[in-house]
């Protein structure tokens, strides 16, 4: 029993060491919110003690993070007492002990301290708030998806589902990016391209096309269930976890089931994504059509396709369309073969 706990323990520590800390944003504010001095923050054991701690705390809680080992950071006393010349045993003993025990109480502190308590109450209210709002969403989504609800009720839910996550989206870019450092067009254009190529912010342009449309493709709601089921099983996996309400409700499996196959869930939302731009097209022969929304949703989509978070599933979309299609295309209707290949250069442009 105890090796396999050992196994299990040595697999999360190199699970915690391979995890890739600088594209999480809530590794940046956790080290900035950490007190130690100067001299320790830019030693890689210290470095890598508090990445563990953060790991422990975000994503697997049952990772054990034995405490930091000092040995080293007594030196610079050591280094002190002994800059004059050398003194007795019997004097030199009291005084390796005494750096020995104001270091690791220095060290007990700092280890253990982590983010000073307000900062963390701060991010947990963010994490409650984007909880709640994607609950919210969740739930008024479901609604109007619902068969049997009255088209009235339906529209409106349709409409607040949207407008939630665009809250969320905004909510999520100002907690992560702020806001530009000045207003003029320099700033604001260099905070813009830090937040272009996020989901966040292509998930508030996805909002926005439909929220103001009046033409109802309850099908784009797909993307907005599948986003706010990860966000709500997110959190119920990493806060709720020694809850008898978790465990007893049937709520963990769920929870675990969506954290595992969010790769299905991103591939199945951008197959939506897609096959809306062509159901836009075709609400152009009806007497619902909009130009423009079904013009900038198309943009959006070439966004989808070179933004890094997206591109991945989209370009895999893309690909399958394409060995579908073109050659359909040049076998029966090979005068296309002009306007596609103008579409392309647009698109990869």
């Amino acid at each position: 029993m105890g090796d396999r706990e050992e196994d299990s323990q040595r697999l999360k520590k190199i699970a915690a060491a391979a995890y890739d800390y600088e594209n999480d944003p809530r590794w940046a504010e956790y080290w900035s919110n950490i007190l130690i001095p100067p001299h320790m923050a830019s030693r890689s054991d210290v470095r890598d003690h508090f990445k563990r701690k953060f790991y422990q705390r975000f994503i697997d809680p049952e990772l054990v993070v034995e405490p930091m080992s000092m040995g080293s950071s007594s030196q610079p006393s050591k280094q002190t007492f002994s800059s004059s010349s050398s003194s007795s045993a019997a004097s030199e003993q009291p005084r390796a002990r005494n750096s020995g025990s104001t270091a690791t109480r220095t060290s007990a502190a700092s280890a253990t301290s982590g983010p000073t308590p307000a900062p963390t109450s701060l991010r947990w209210d963010r994490q409650t708030i984007q909880f709640s709002v994607n609950a919210w969403v969740f739930v008024v989504a479901l609604l109007a998806m619902f068969p049997i609800i009255p088209r009235n009720l339906s529209n409106r839910a349709y409409r607040l589902s949207f407008m939630g996550t665009a809250c969320s989206s905004l909510y999520s870019l100002y907690s992560l990016y702020g806001k530009p450092t000045a207003w003029n067009l320099q700033a604001v254009q260099v905070w813009f391209q830090s937040v272009i190529a996020t989901k966040d912010f292509i998930y508030f342009l996805y909002c926005l096309m439909f929220v103001s449309s009046h033409l109802y493709l309850k099908v784009a709601l797909i993307p907005i269930l599948c986003r706010a089921l990860e966000h709500v099983a997110k959190f119920l996996r990493h806060n709720f976890t020694r809850s008898s309400l978790y465990r007893k409700k049937y709520l963990e499996e769920p929870c675990v089931w969506v954290e595992s196959n969010a790769t299905t869930l991103s591939i199945l939302s951008s197959h939506t994504e897609i096959g809306l731009g062509f159901l836009l097209i075709i609400s152009l022969l009806s007497w619902q059509r909009n130009i423009i929304q079904t013009f900038m949703y198309w943009q959006l989509l070439k966004l989808m396709y070179h933004a890094p978070v997206t591109a991945g599933y989209h370009q895999s979309v893309w690909s399958k369309i394409g060995r579908t299609v073109i050659p359909l295309i040049h076998r029966y209707a090979p005068f296309l073969n002009t306007p596609l290949s103008a579409i392309q250069r647009w698109w990869f442009r």
